[in-house]
């Protein structure tokens, strides 16, 4: 019996375990999709006259963020699951890295995407005596949470009460409890990508680590630890989506932490392989190279 079947009981629950997986990965990939949707509406009442190229990740900050770490997500997946260790070496080692780095740059890119749109609810100009019924040929926008507007219409401009801002730059106006809402769930956003950053750093160093021999059991529990913290303030960011009801966001955040959970089993494994001399192809059920 391979050391896949000691991990998860038998080889059938390795290949639920597997297929589970898979479908969680899918999802995510769903996902991607599901937020370029999300943007391409709220260009309808933000960046109505266009947008420049280096407005490209305030625009699709989080398409890009998902799609790269979709991708990144992948590559974790080659490296610790599918891959035998002595086949990750020459082309195909430089071939891992140099699509990680384009992940990482643009995973930061999206970070600063999301600070940029955090900075925008900041950037506002107080309405005093605004009347949202006497303003209906000015052709402004209504904010609703954040990335959520509607037109200011017959309809809903009776709803429009308490102090009143406008989103400098943009002809959106924001409801102070709407603005308080939506920067919240801004900061959200902005703490979650920043902790899944620190998420890869210390995967990257384990892998890199572990592929050289030198994760000894004091870096493991160090990472550990760190991974730790990490993870119950990305539980945190998820719980605050499905509280707020931004039910995209949470379950998008729900769907990474399932993911990640994978990963972090990937890596247990390897190392326990690694530790008895046994490869990723053997655990799997599958040759070895000779």
């Amino acid at each position: 019996m391979g050391e896949a079947e000691t991990l998860f009981g038998s080889r059938a629950h390795y290949r639920w375990f597997t297929a589970i997986k898979y479908v969680v990965y899918l999802l995510l990939a769903i996902n991607v999709w599901l937020f370029l949707q999300e943007e391409l509406a709220a260009l309808d009442h933000t960046f109505v006259d266009g947008f420049r190229l280096s407005q490209v990740i305030q625009v699709f900050s989080a398409t890009i963020d998902t799609a790269a770490w979709l991708l990144l997500l992948i590559l974790f997946e080659l490296e610790t699951s599918v891959l035998d260790d002595r086949r990750i070496h020459g082309l195909v080692k430089w071939a891992l890295h140099g699509l990680r780095l384009i992940c990482y740059v643009a995973v930061f890119y999206a970070f600063t995407g999301y600070v940029d749109e955090l900075l925008d609810l900041y950037d506002v100009t107080p309405l005093p005596d605004f009347n949202a019924c006497a303003s209906l040929g000015q052709h402004l926008s209504l904010q609703l949470d954040l990335d959520e507007y509607a037109p200011l219409t017959a309809a809903n401009c009776a709803a429009v009460a308490g102090p009143v801002f406008q989103l400098n730059g943009f002809s959106i106006i924001s409801p102070g409890e709407t603005l308080t809402s939506a920067r919240w769930l801004a900061w959200t956003d902005v703490l979650n990508s920043a902790a899944w950053l620190l998420v890869v750093i210390v995967l990257e160093v384990e892998v890199r680590l572990q592929l050289r021999g030198q994760l000894s059991d004091r870096m493991v529990h160090l990472m550990r630890v760190l991974k730790t913290i990490i993870y119950a303030t990305l539980f945190f960011a998820a719980a605050y989506w499905g509280y707020a009801g931004d039910l995209l966001d949470f379950w998008d955040a729900a769907l990474w932490l399932f993911a990640f959970i994978f990963i972090e089993m990937n890596v247990f494994e390897w190392q326990y392989e690694t530790a008895h001399g046994t490869s990723k192809d053997t655990a799997s059920g599958d040759a070895s190279p000779a």
